[in-house]
């Protein structure tokens, strides 16, 4: 793989991830964590979209490796979620890339519902306390915050 310019390069993809999961990590107020977009699951579902030899199901599977580790959650949960979502955004690619943006908007809601319900299922089955419908506000404000991350790193790199 050849990659015409260093603004679309591998790297990029790792430190974008990096400062996300970063970002997904702080240490918050209640009321705040809430609200707090998956930043993290957003770059992934970017990079996986609008470069996706570049981002893919590695870097998910290693996000979601580090998340679990951070957070100290089941190892892998977050993993497999990503991954999967990687998958699905690879598969579907150029069709997300040719939609407006309201509508990108709308396909990463269904994207994070579905990561969310992963990790759901798999708090459930492993006997982890399941927590109430503040689990499922996130994923609303991230699929809101979703222009904002395709804005942000539009400009980082060249769209091919």
């Amino acid at each position: 793989m050849t990659l015409s310019s260093p603004r679309d390069s591998a790297p990029l993809v790792y430190v974008t991830s990096a400062i996300a999961l970063m970002l997904g990590i702080l240490p918050l107020p209640q009321w705040l964590s809430i609200l707090w977009p998956h930043f993290l699951v957003l770059v992934v579902l970017y990079w996986s979209t609008m470069t996706p030899r570049a981002g893919g199901i590695l870097v998910a599977f290693l996000a979601g490796i580090c998340l679990d580790v951070f957070n100290g959650s089941q190892l892998g949960q977050h993993a497999l979620a990503l991954s999967l979502l990687a998958y699905l955004a690879i598969r579907l690619h150029l069709l997300t890339r040719a939609k407006p943006i309201f509508e990108q908007s709308l396909l990463v809601l269904v994207a994070l519902f579905v990561y969310e319900g992963v990790l759901w299922a798999v708090d459930g089955w492993s006997g982890q306390r399941i927590n109430t419908w503040t689990r499922w506000v996130a994923v609303v404000t991230s699929a809101m915050f979703w222009p904002v991350i395709v804005g942000l790193l539009g400009r980082l790199h060249r769209p091919r």
